[in-house]
């Protein structure tokens, strides 16, 4: 008698657990108290806590929408090219030698979440390792911890983070870069590290190309915030084009989602720079083959929005305008929140690095005690490692933060 053959019910699949910001954001959103604030997800806010679509994407938007032939129909498979290419300008600089020499691959990606997946994968299939893994900063992005193991790429931390001092724990980063095995992978944050906000200055950067470059090492460069860090997009691409400049090896992660407001359209792109337009090309073929398989086609609406801010001159200049609103009001509350804390509630301990930090994201150094308390008695939303989001601050709730941070740090919430 034959065994009678099962079909898979999938009663076997574990419950994966909720991921921890989009949970706090449905906290939030559950809670009914009045002076509820929340510091915990990563999108801008004007300062009536509400989105805000940028008044240079409304009008990109309005030329769309009369452009009579406008259409449906795939891109390519890499992409819009407009877009590619202008997106490429602005990370690296119109005059960048890798530009002038068609020496960079850029492939349109869902956003920056999908080019770390595309980067990684290229990586994985044609990466020449001595040690099969890639380092990320301690602490990083929550998703890398994900993105990389699923391309079958192991993942270690390099140190990063200072908890005595709430900033670089620079000799560490740097010893961690001499001790690891040559033609190692770095995952590097571009400017806004996320989540600290603590960035390397440009004599630190050096130094980290410095060993880059001694010891073979590939730079894999996540660029999530650029010119919603300082303002300017030239600064805040100045690391990735000075590692350019001395020729370490790098690819780009870009994304539009902080700088351009554009979160649900899911735009950014690959970049990866080759040593000549002959490799160049052998690498777009092979991305080509990985993105068809993967998603065959990108979405082209924001790719079509993203070209038409980057290719119009006049439109350029107002993005640029509406990145230094955004940006501004950011450094405004950090300097706002620094003041209240010294020289209001002088609440104990240095708040220095709260307009040190850089970027949408700060660390404030304080407990996972404390950062409880603030979540369960003030209703002030934000993660148990103390990561506030900047963006989530404005001139109507800033002093009941404070406060409330005020009585964190002392015991008394």
């Amino acid at each position: 008698m034959s065994e009678t053959v099962s079909a898979e019910r999938w009663t076997e699949v574990p419950l994966a657990p909720p991921d921890a910001i989009f949970q706090l954001t449905a906290a939030f959103k559950a809670d009914t108290h009045p002076n509820k604030v929340n510091l915990g997800v990563g999108a801008y806010r004007d300062d009536n806590s509400k989105p805000w679509v940028l008044p240079v994407v409304k009008k990109a938007k309005e030329i769309l929408a009369h452009d009579p032939n406008m259409d449906h129909e795939y891109l390519p498979i890499t992409g819009l090219p407009e877009y590619t290419s202008a997106a490429a300008r602005l990370v690296f600089g119109s005059d960048s030698p890798v530009i002038t020499e068609e020496r960079v691959t850029s492939v349109q990606t869902i956003s920056g979440t999908g080019a770390n997946h595309l980067g990684a994968l290229f990586l994985s299939k044609f990466y020449h390792w001595n040690d099969k893994r890639v380092y990320v900063s301690d602490p990083t992005w929550v998703n890398h911890h994900q993105i990389f193991p699923l391309v079958g790429i192991p993942v270690s931390t390099y140190p990063y983070y200072d908890p005595q001092t709430i900033g670089l724990a620079f000799p560490a980063f740097l010893e961690a870069l001499k001790k690891a095995a040559p033609r190692s992978v770095f995952l590097l944050h571009a400017c806004a590290h996320n989540p600290t906000g603590v960035d390397p200055t440009r004599e630190q950067w050096g130094q980290i190309a410095d060993v880059m470059l001694e010891k073979g090492h590939y730079a894999f460069f996540d660029s999530a915030y650029q010119g919603f860090a300082s303002g300017n997009l030239d600064n805040d691409a100045w690391a990735v084009r000075e590692f350019v400049r001395r020729d370490v090896p790098l690819l780009v992660c870009q994304s539009f989602a902080k700088n351009a407001g554009l979160y649900g359209e899911r735009i950014g792109a690959l970049h990866v720079v080759s040593p000549s337009k002959e490799a160049a090309t052998r690498i777009k073929s092979q991305l080509s083959v990985l993105a068809r398989s993967e998603i065959s086609n990108p979405p082209a609406h924001g790719a079509r929005l993203v070209s038409l801010i980057l290719n119009d001159p006049e439109l350029f200049e107002e993005w640029k305008r509406d990145i230094k609103t955004m940006s501004g009001r950011i450094i405004e509350m950090r300097k706002e929140l620094h003041r209240l804390l010294t020289e209001e509630l002088k609440t104990p301990g240095n708040w220095d690095h709260i307009v040190n930090q850089i970027g949408m994201f700060s660390f404030t150094g304080i407990s996972p005690t404390q950062s409880k308390a603030l979540v369960e008695k003030a209703h002030i939303y934000l993660t148990s490692n103390g990561r506030i989001s900047m963006a989530g601050l404005n001139s109507h709730n800033i002093r009941y933060f404070a406060e409330s941070l005020d009585k964190a740090v002392r015991g008394q919430l």
